[in-house]
């Protein structure tokens, strides 16, 4: 990639340095706690799945039914792997009968550690190389595919209902579309369990669901067959359950994943604590199975204005790739987030965005960023909006953008029909055709707009995070830092789903996960 804006090379290391000291900060504490979402990830990694009597997920009823008797702070792995020595009986029949009363936790005996751990690093290796094999299966799935052109054309469904989902899906893909997203139904991210089987009735979207997941899933690989591509699927492991949803996408091979480190704590009010602990080990789990993440900076400019705030998306750019680092992700699986979201009526505003766009590709150079679409400034005159889009696409061909979130011109108005949906799918595939290399043929002014606001804007960034690295991300979201929005370090949702880890905690699928991410490319499958 050539690079256009004369960046200062020790002002790049600063933020990136910088950055890693604000995680370095957090890693410093993250280890020390498990949550219970973790557990339960754990759990469905080794097989639990299903619902109780009362629709309760069996994950859930046996790490409450732990934490209950007090011992969930060594982890599940350990008793379940005593259960499974002491009965002889698989995790799923195990959970199966802790729900409905026939077993209890203090019926498990103490066994010595170097037995149970056996069987437990067995069931782990076991879940693993599952994981393994569906990873492979994806990456020969795309080196049978044509190959695609970038940027790829991502779009969204929301019905709220799979079956119709799947259809849509299926249309886009046929229509042109290189990445499919399930919009989730709104709220799922507060609910502390994920919901059992397909769903047909969702509001503003579809429950993410394993069986969800699968059915999308399926329909996609139908479209890729009938048209030589591989279709990419994306959900969101986010929220309340995030590292469960990553396993689930693990298993049912979604190819990408929204989940970022602070989205949660500053857009639905989870808890501090809760939500970094989660992330960590949702991200190891992604970045073993292969999956892209996708971050979420975009929703600062929704709520915060996108020239004055546009240093904020850098800042957490560099934060939520020295974080991704951390889990064991590669840059290559970070689709770092942000948006075309300067108003309209802004002069230059154009060139303002070609500066952030050029700006987040130079400093991100090995990751597959993810520009999202004019939103803010959207109004129903769909003339207007079908415009603004074609600008959008406009910058990121220009830009060299991997992951383009294609804008709706009836965004402001419903979800949006397949004929919507054709028309930004044309809309795109006409201007990056038109302007596949023109990228190639421009540079910027040496001392120019362009070149003017992305050192303001880097220099700002720097700012930002040294200000960060003085008081800690927590008291920086506190005070308002991202997105104008402010959160309370001990307040917000699932706090009480944090626990401090005893010292024979045990989970063998974090040295797997962290310590393996590379190995997850290969393996038995």
């Amino acid at each position: 990639m050539d690079k256009k804006l004369n960046l200062e090379q020790k002002k790049v290391d600063l933020a990136r340095n910088t950055a890693a000291k604000i995680a370095d900060h957090l890693h410093s504490w993250i280890g020390n706690y498990t949550t219970t979402t973790t557990e339960r990830a754990a759990a469905r990694l080794l097989g639990i799945d299903d619902v109780d009597k009362g629709d309760v997920p069996l994950a859930n009823v046996m790490v409450d039914k732990l934490q209950q008797a007090g011992c969930l702070d060594k982890g599940l792995v350990p008793w379940l792997a005593r259960a499974v020595a002491a009965r002889e009986e698989p995790p799923q029949e195990i959970a199966e009968k802790l729900a409905d009363g026939q077993l209890s936790v203090d019926e498990i005996p103490e066994l010595p550690a170097e037995k149970w751990r056996k069987i437990a690093d067995s069931m782990a290796e076991e879940a693993a190389a599952k994981i393994r094999g569906t990873r492979n299966k994806r990456e020969q799935k795309k080196q049978e595919a044509m190959p695609p052109n970038k940027p790829l054309l991502y779009v969204i469904v929301a019905t709220g209902n799979v079956y119709e989902d799947a259809i849509q899906a299926k249309a886009a893909a046929l229509q042109g579309a290189d990445i499919v997203a399930v919009i989730r139904h709104t709220g799922q991210s507060l609910l502390d369990y994920v919901p059992y089987g397909p769903t047909s009735e969702g509001f503003g979207g579809t429950y993410a669901t394993q069986e969800n997941f699968r059915i999308v899933r399926e329909a996609l690989d139908e479209a890729g067959e009938e048209t030589g591509r591989y279709i990419q699927l994306v959900n969101y492991a986010s929220g309340l359950c995030m590292p469960e949803i990553s396993v689930m996408g693990a298993f049912e091979r979604l190819d990408m994943m929204l989940n970022d480190a602070m989205y949660g704590i500053l857009f639905r009010d989870i808890n501090m604590k809760r939500t970094f602990i989660d992330q960590h080990f949702s991200r190891m789990i992604n970045a073993y199975a292969g999956i892209i993440i996708n971050t979420g900076e975009d929703n600062y400019l929704t709520t915060a204005d996108a020239y004055e705030q546009g240093h904020t998306v850098l800042a957490s750019q560099f934060i939520n790739e020295q974080l991704g680092l951390r889990s064991g992700l590669k840059e290559e699986q970070m689709g770092l987030g942000h948006a075309f979201e300067i108003s309209p009526s802004m002069e230059d505003g154009l060139m303002m965005e070609i500066a952030q766009a050029q700006l987040c590709r130079e400093l991100f150079p090995n990751s597959p960023l993810k520009y999202m679409p004019p939103t803010k400034h959207v109004t129903g005159d769909i003339f207007k909006t079908y415009l603004v889009n074609g600008m959008f696409n406009l910058v990121s061909v220009l830009t060299g953008q991997e992951i383009q979130l294609l804008g709706m011109l009836t965004e402001a108005i419903h979800t949006p029909f397949i004929s919507d949906r054709y028309l930004s799918i044309a809309n795109s595939q006409y201007i990056f055709n038109n302007a596949r290399h023109l990228g190639d043929e421009i540079f910027f002014k040496e001392g120019g707009k362009i070149q003017s606001r992305a050192e303001k804007l880097l220099g700002d960034a720097c700012d930002m995070l040294q200000e960060i690295e003085k008081i800690g991300l927590e008291a920086a979201m506190e005070q308002g830092f991202f997105a104008d929005i402010k959160r309370s370090q001990q307040g917000g949702k699932g706090g009480s789903g944090v626990i401090e880890k005893h010292k024979d905690y045990y989970n063998p699928f974090m040295d797997i996960f962290l310590n393996g991410a590379e190995a997850g490319k290969g393996g038995q499958s």
